[in-house]
């Protein structure tokens, strides 16, 4: 051991560490310390098989659904071509189903027009009584036939049946949207039946077999 020089510290003191500490140790940040164990912790797997009849977080879909779904991803069109063939596709489904709804009169596939309890109500209205309109078509036939023979008193005898039908359609057409009316009001109450005289008259000109929808009640069967 060297001896001090008088005035200087003691030689312990004094000399040098045989190993340099470093700096970082010194002024390392507690922060980095204190993070460092977590970051560095590791992430325990669970190998415990999970059981079957714990929740999954979500309902099981039913298979019906699952289907549907499936379906529906599967039908889904992938360009323009194939959405305007499927959209043309759904057009002549719908069409199919309103013509056979109006042969059965079922309301869920009717158009918009024969929709409705109203419009039903108009329908068996008309349907169950004789309409003066209804025999139109065929007494026209009847009337052109007699006019075109080159017989004065048939031509006048044509002529005077064409007045006396279009005055018994005037008047059994007032008398029935009347009558009608009135029925819808009692029967309604305060619900709108805007038009559906309108559309019973109109009902009214067609022969029984030719209306669409088709006839759901017979003649004298109140509605």
């Amino acid at each position: 051991m060297t001896p001090g020089v008088a005035g200087s510290f003691p030689a312990g003191l004094g000399s040098m560490p045989e190993e340099p500490v470093p700096l970082g140790f010194v002024f390392r940040s507690r922060a980095k310390d204190e993070k460092a164990p977590a970051d560095k912790a590791p992430v325990a797997l669970s190998k415990q098989p999970r059981d079957p009849q714990a929740p999954k977080g979500r309902p099981t879909p039913k298979r019906s659904e699952a289907q549907s779904q499936r379906r529906s991803v599967a039908q889904t069109p992938t360009n323009r071509k194939e959405a305007v063939k499927r959209q043309r596709e759904d057009r002549r489904q719908a069409l199919a189903r309103q013509r056979q709804a109006l042969a059965s009169g079922d309301e869920r596939y009717l158009p918009a027009r024969d929709k409705g309890p109203v419009r039903r109500f108009a329908r068996d209205w008309v349907d169950s009584r004789f309409n003066v309109a209804e025999f139109f078509l065929p007494l026209a036939v009847v009337i052109l036939v007699l006019s075109v023979v080159r017989v004065p008193a048939i031509q006048s005898i044509a002529l005077l049946l064409w007045l006396v039908v279009i005055v018994l359609i005037v008047l059994d057409a007032a008398f029935s949207g009347f009558r009608l009316k009135k029925r819808l009001k009692e029967r309604f109450g305060d619900q709108n039946t805007r038009g559906a005289v309108a559309y019973a008259l109109m009902r009214s000109l067609q022969m029984r077999r030719l209306r669409l929808p088709k006839p759901q009640v017979k003649r004298g069967e109140r509605p």
